[in-house]
């Protein structure tokens, strides 16, 4: 018996190395002194993390990238709350016709739904490149919005919503008072998902941006075909660490609202 979990904690060992190999090499890279990204690095020098507070294009493009994945996230939510609870809730005739077009952004290459969003939204219907990077952001957040709320409904007693109906209170009182609070942490698990998956978003930000509208990861790449120096391996390290101290924020925001209410 021991033998077997000394096995298993051997090939558990190996998985973690496996997966932090990659992010540890990208950090320590970035640490590199010379002009050109080198692993082992050949010295230690904090002069990449300041070059990216210098270049006022990387500033520029991550507050247009989380302000598009923000908004984004506030109208897929607007739009996906209801109709994750439609789908959750009530049997209706086109049901799963609704439900294959909410998810449909995911089935459908992103090359190709950037490029018809670009053909009709900018071209057909001549939005502003803002305007329609918003619109394609929100689409592509929806399905995840939806499922993973509907993923929360689906452990959610509807039966507790019929008593308070049936103690008089409104459908949408109900709604706001009984069924939202049961689901935040489904709601909130939507917001991360669909957030990171709209700020890492390429497909979709490379035919809906142009002159003067960017967003981070377009900079990214834009950056890397003219320069290969560490500065994007130092951009790398301070998203891992910022994304990891938002989720340490918001798991102690949760554990804390959860003893609170005991």
């Amino acid at each position: 018996m021991q033998e077997k979990n000394r096995g298993l904690a051997l090939f558990t060992l190996l998985i973690y190395i496996l997966l932090l190999s990659p992010l540890l090499i990208i950090a320590a890279t970035s640490f590199e002194p010379g002009t050109i990204m080198k692993f082992p690095p050949q010295g230690f020098s904090l002069k990449w993390y300041e070059n990216i507070f210098k270049q006022s294009m990387f500033m520029e493009t991550f507050k247009i990238s989380i302000m598009v994945s923000l908004v984004g996230n506030l109208f897929a939510l607007l739009i996906g709350i209801p109709a994750a609870y439609a789908l959750s809730r009530f049997d209706f005739k086109g049901k799963e016709a609704w439900n294959s077009l909410f998810i449909s952004p995911i089935l459908i290459p992103g090359i190709v739904m950037g490029f018809t969003m670009l053909k009709y939204l900018i071209v057909a219907y001549q939005l502003p490149m803002m305007t329609a990077l918003f619109i394609g952001h929100t689409v592509i957040m929806l399905p995840f919005t939806i499922r993973v709320i509907a993923s929360s409904l689906s452990n959610f007693d509807f039966s507790i919503e019929e008593a308070a109906l049936s103690l008089g209170s409104s459908r949408l009182k109900t709604f706001f008072i009984v069924v939202l609070p049961n689901i935040k942490s489904g709601i909130l698990a939507a917001i991360i998902i669909a957030f990171l998956d709209s700020f890492n978003n390429v497909e979709i930000s490379v035919f809906m941006t142009g002159p003067g509208v960017s967003t981070f990861p377009i900079q990214m790449l834009s950056y890397l075909e003219n320069h290969f120096d560490p500065t994007l391996a130092a951009i790398s390290v301070l998203l891992m660490l910022l994304t990891m101290v938002l989720l340490f924020l918001i798991e102690r925001l949760l554990g804390l609202s959860y003893f609170t209410k005991r």
